[in-house]
């Protein structure tokens, strides 16, 4: 079947001019530069993640606090040295919780003996 006659090809004339002012206006494609390596291990290049937006929570509630004020003052110690720091120091002995801190193990004094403690000393044992 033959080609219907409007459909005719460019002229090669009119071709080869619009291919040279192509390449004077620096539009033509122009041949990517070889990249040197430097070295001759190859490392695979790493790829854009995206970050994630999860379409609902996977943690349905909040975490409570473990560590309360009664959590951290297990019980006092009533040893006979400690009724001695007690009486002749004015120290109160506790045994406390590991994971608290001494600025937790003070708020929980104040907070359950209503006293300000002037002082918190640790020792891991």
């Amino acid at each position: 079947m033959a080609p219907p006659k409007g459909d005719k090809k460019a002229d090669p004339k009119a071709q080869a001019l619009k291919t040279a002012n192509a390449l004077k206006s620096g539009t033509a494609i122009k041949k990517k530069a070889k990249k040197i390596r430097t070295t001759v291990t190859f490392h695979r290049p790493k790829t854009q993640t995206q970050d994630r937006n999860p379409k609902y929570p996977r943690i349905s509630a909040t975490p409570r606090n473990k560590l309360d004020h009664y959590q951290i003052l297990k019980f006092p110690l009533t040893t006979e040295s400690a009724m001695k720091k007690i009486e002749d120091n004015n120290t109160l002995v506790f045994i406390v919780d590991l994971r608290a801190d001494k600025k937790k193990i003070k708020d929980a004094v104040k907070k359950m003996y209503d006293i300000q403690a002037k002082k918190v000393n640790t020792l891991i044992r």
